[in-house]
């Protein structure tokens, strides 16, 4: 399992005064008023920020760190990544799962048949789509929904399936 997970890049500054605004990579942004301390990925080594403000610009966070307080100090990490630890991580709710922990799983179909492997999670807005690659390298997307998603086994890095008519070429 992950022990970090990027919840968003530094897009660009904004002001004079260290700001910066954030390219959110998480379903949720307004988990940024809660976070406490990130850690900027700078190419060479994490280092620990903490979050000092955050603030709101038509629905994107803008951060202020209290390890900058000029503009020429945060400039040089636009496009980094931002990560926060496992602990820091949103509480999920019962079969709900992070991405980066279910992928690379094997998913099965209800008949016990290897269908293939998860390779990629579409974010819809509706719901998510799991992309499967096959063992023919053909995909196959399936909507994270209960009727076709039975069972997700962290312990056994497994999904179980129904295959809804019409999602093959059967």
């Amino acid at each position: 399992m992950e022990d970090m997970f990027q919840v968003g890049a530094i897009a660009s500054t904004h002001g004079v005064r260290g700001e910066v605004k954030i390219y959110p990579m998480t379903d949720d942004v307004e988990r940024f008023k809660d976070l406490k301390e990130v850690l900027l990925d700078t190419g060479k080594e994490m280092r620990l920020l903490h979050v000092q403000s955050c603030k709101f610009f038509k629905n994107q966070p803008i951060l202020k760190f209290q390890e900058f307080d000029d503009i020429n100090d945060i400039e040089q990490y636009k496009r980094c990544g931002l990560f926060v630890t496992r602990e820091n991580a949103v509480k999920l709710d019962e079969n709900e799962f992070f991405i980066a922990d279910i992928l690379g799983f094997d998913v099965y179909r209800e008949t016990g048949e290897k269908l293939g492997i998860l390779d990629d999670v579409l974010q819809t807005g509706a719901n998510d789509v799991y992309v499967v690659k096959m063992e023919d390298g053909k995909e196959v997307l399936l909507p994270a929904i209960k009727d076709c998603i039975k069972k997700v086994s962290l312990e056994e890095k497994r999904i179980d399936v129904f295959v809804m008519k019409g999602l093959l070429d059967e």
